[in-house]
């Protein structure tokens, strides 16, 4: 379902979700791929790495890219060790042009972390980000208030493609719902410019519709929306879907 992200830099997905907004939304960009070589010489970011606090902890959840140094402390090791794991392929990431800085984007430490058995409580807790794609801002913000004060959820909306884009760009979001019957709103292309933005890579993505049948529900999940829920929205039904999906993740 997601691409094949070696060597993909983290702006990547941001091309693809400005593409809602048509040819002049679009950004040049280049590839690069992590390059080995003999005894590199540290990162900028490696030359101070010291005890995270619990509000750097935070600030580094919300980042999309992370640092080496920053890898570093939420996996408790060196930073030379972070430029190890990224100069042999085990931990993907990026260059900065015309530097030898890395960048790992955080949904490829999640999946390093994960695959190597280390605990996630660096990137555990605080508020679980839920953004909404519905036309009718209004009532979706209606609603994304009072999710949020009976919940401890961030939420926000978004009215259409290219607004989604760059709310997802910025909020991280853990779930997105996005209205499938809307008018002018194409979620098929939301749904596939997500899908392969790298630093979204664990956001859960809902199809939201009318009275849907069993049968539509399956062919929207073949499709690749990873739940599918009804309108019009129910606050009780809603904290369900989202915490079956941020399950999914965890």
């Amino acid at each position: 379902m997601y691409a094949d992200l070696s060597g993909v830099a983290g702006v990547g997905g941001a091309e693809a979700l400005y593409r809602a907004a048509g040819p002049s939304a679009k950004h040049s960009m280049q590839r690069f791929s992590p390059q080995a070589t003999k005894a590199p010489p540290p990162d900028a970011d490696e030359t101070s790495v010291g005890v995270s606090t619990d509000s750097e902890y935070a600030q580094m959840k919300r980042k999309e890219v992370l640092t080496t140094g920053e890898v570093a402390k939420i996996c408790h090791v060196a930073p030379r060790t972070v430029s190890k794991w990224f100069d042999s392929g085990k931990l993907r990431g990026y260059r900065i042009p015309g530097s030898r800085d890395r960048r790992i984007p955080l949904a490829q430490l999640i999946q390093f972390m994960r695959s190597h058995g280390m605990p996630l409580e660096g990137l555990e807790g605080g508020e679980t980000r839920v953004l909404f794609v519905d036309p009718d801002t209004d009532a979706a913000g209606s609603l994304a208030e009072k999710l949020a004060e009976a919940n401890p959820y961030e939420a926000e909306v978004a009215a259409n493609g290219f607004e989604a884009g760059m709310r997802a760009e910025r909020l991280q979001p853990h779930v997105v719902f996005v209205d499938i019957l809307a008018e002018g709103l194409d979620a098929d292309e939301i749904l596939k410019n997500l899908r392969v933005n790298p630093s979204l890579e664990t956001t859960r993505v809902v199809a939201v519709g009318g009275a849907l049948t069993a049968g539509q529900k399956q062919a929207l999940t073949r499709q690749g929306f990873d739940a599918v829920t009804s309108k019009p929205y129910d606050l009780d039904q809603l904290v369900s879907v989202i915490e079956e999906a941020t399950n999914l993740v965890a």
